[in-house]
């Protein structure tokens, strides 16, 4: 597993170091300029071989990649023999040495927009825009949202991608277009784009099955209708659009969730009808007809975890937390965190019994936040995600829109930066080489277009990140030169040295924090 998400790094990763550097050489050779090294990577050499007068290598560190120009250090500019002063970078015109700098953001950029342009053209694989299970106390469910409504237009606009909407960016999304079921429903949101993404993100697509569970363990289909289940509407659907006037429908099902095509058996000649007129709440009438939703099933416990030192078991249905009934996994984990005790009374249903058992909950570090964790898996059985195949844009107008997204992503990238800086978002948002590896194997295994996607976003960043005006980075660089300009001449040596420290320093506390959210996230 390791070995697979460290090779979608690289493979993710390796372009966008590739043509920043790429952008450099190709400027510096268009100038004259000659070039040392050109390396990927950096560290010790794995690979390498000698071109005239350029040696490319591979080197161990994957984190990045340089491109060694004759002449670059320009507090030793002196010691550059005089017939060789034209082949040098610090000897270059401030317009060579302003484009050659520029070269490497500049080939960022371009290589998102062709990128994007690619995707267009092609026509996309993408994962529906589904909303996941949405509470009602929440903002999108007084807008008129419901679990499980699809976003199919935004302004009247076709929507496919999260990007087509959070590059709305300040403007109104005023109406949106969400498929519930088989029905198209307008609703009216006034949302800014950043506002509904940071909502949005909020409820991921986890959508349960409609399949329960009794105190044997055995597993039954939900239907609204008779011998009929409907597996394109989840739990969490059902559950909000239940009318209590209407009986259920309940059969015996054998899930086989290694058979992708076909992986319920349900068998109708064994149908049950429940008549749940007393009811308001569809969790509260099955649990009293002896049936919670799958996903409170143990599938699996940690070895030497709070639960297995307590005595729960894979196959226990977990009831009630501290006497209380809990309905969903989430309601448990959710319930878990609120308790101030020690230990937490937990209860279950084992072999048609109803046990209880004393847990010591243990308190781990995840995201900057004490969690309480007890160490159990859910059974929980989720709808997959539909994809949807988005049509060729043609040359020209693909070109075109390629062109707008780059643009839009780029302002939208530095409008990130800005709330950064500004304290408006927290620094914790900031992610390292293990979230990029963690976005890069998710979007990889979700679509392929996804992870193309995903690349032209962290290219376009990559580019906007090396503009910043810190020595050390190619933006501190065109800063000197632009200084040089005001200054009638060159920055002082000592000016120099202060300016590279400073900006070094900048650079390692970035990364440090960077790095540090990492392991506060994944450890």
């Amino acid at each position: 597993m390791f070995i697979e998400k460290f090779g979608i790094f690289i493979l993710f990763l390796g372009p966008l170091v590739f043509f920043h550097e790429l952008g450099h050489f190709l400027f510096a050779r268009l100038f004259g300029v000659r070039v040392e090294t050109f390396s990927i990577g950096f560290g010790p050499k794995l690979l390498k071989f000698k071109k005239g007068d350029t040696e490319y290598a591979v080197s161990l560190i994957p984190l990045g990649g340089y491109v060694k120009m004759f002449g670059d250090d320009p507090l030793n500019k002196e010691a550059i023999p005089v017939e060789e002063r034209p082949q040098s970078f610090t000897y270059q015109s401030k317009w060579a040495r302003f484009w050659i700098v520029m070269g490497g953001p500049l080939a960022n950029f371009i290589m998102a927009y062709v990128i994007f342009t690619s995707l267009l053209i092609m026509g996309e694989r993408l994962p529906e825009l589904k909303i996941g299970v949405i509470p009602q106390t929440s903002t999108f469910y007084d807008l008129g949202m419901r679990s499980g409504d699809v976003i199919k237009k935004v302004n009247n606009k076709d929507v496919y991608n999260p990007t087509d909407i959070l590059l709305e960016g300040e403007d109104l999304i005023k109406t949106m277009v969400v498929q519930r079921m088989d029905k198209d429903i307008t609703l009216t949101l006034n949302l800014t784009g950043e506002n509904f993404f940071e909502e949005f993100a909020k409820y991921p697509p986890t959508l349960r099955q409609p399949i329960v569970v009794n105190n044997q363990g055995q597993t039954f289909a939900l239907a609204t209708k008779s011998g009929e289940v409907n597996w394109n509407m989840s739990y969490d659907q059902l559950r909000q659009t239940w009318d209590k006037e209407q009986p259920l429908y309940v059969y015996p099902v054998k899930v086989d969730e290694k058979n992708a095509e076909d992986p319920f058996k349900v068998d109708y000649e064994k149908e049950r009808t429940l008549g749940l007129k007393a009811y308001n709440n569809l969790d509260v009438g099955l649990s009293d007809n002896g049936l919670k939703t799958v996903d409170l099933r143990v599938k699996s416990i940690n070895m030497k975890s709070p639960a297995d030192a307590a005595g729960l078991k894979s196959g226990d249905v977990i009831t009630a937390l501290q006497g209380k009934e809990v309905f969903s996994f989430e309601d448990l984990r959710g319930n878990l965190q609120k308790t101030k005790a020690d230990k937490v009374s937990i209860s279950v249903w084992r072999d048609g019994e109803m046990k209880s058992f004393d847990v010591a909950p243990e308190i781990m570090n995840q995201n900057g936040e004490a969690v309480k964790l007890i160490g159990v898996y859910s059974g929980g059985i989720f709808q997959p995600l539909n994809f949807i195949e988005t049509k060729s844009k043609g040359f020209f107008a693909a070109a075109l829109m390629a062109f707008s997204r780059t643009w839009d992503t780029v302002v939208k990238t530095i409008g990130g930066f800005k709330k950064l800086i500004t304290a408006e978002v927290s620094f914790k948002t900031i992610g390292g080489p293990l979230a990029i590896g963690k976005v890069a194997s998710d979007s990889f295994n979700t679509s392929l277009s996804y992870f193309f996607q995903l690349m032209a976003l962290i290219s376009v960043n990559l580019g906007v990140i090396n503009l910043f005006p810190i020595p050390v980075l190619d933006g501190g660089h065109i800063m000197f030169i632009f200084l040089e300009i005001l200054n009638g001449g060159p920055v002082s040596r000592r000016k120099m040295e202060i300016a590279q420290q400073v900006g070094l320093s900048i650079l390692l506390m970035l990364m440090v924090g960077a790095i540090f959210n990492d392991f506060s996230r994944f450890f």
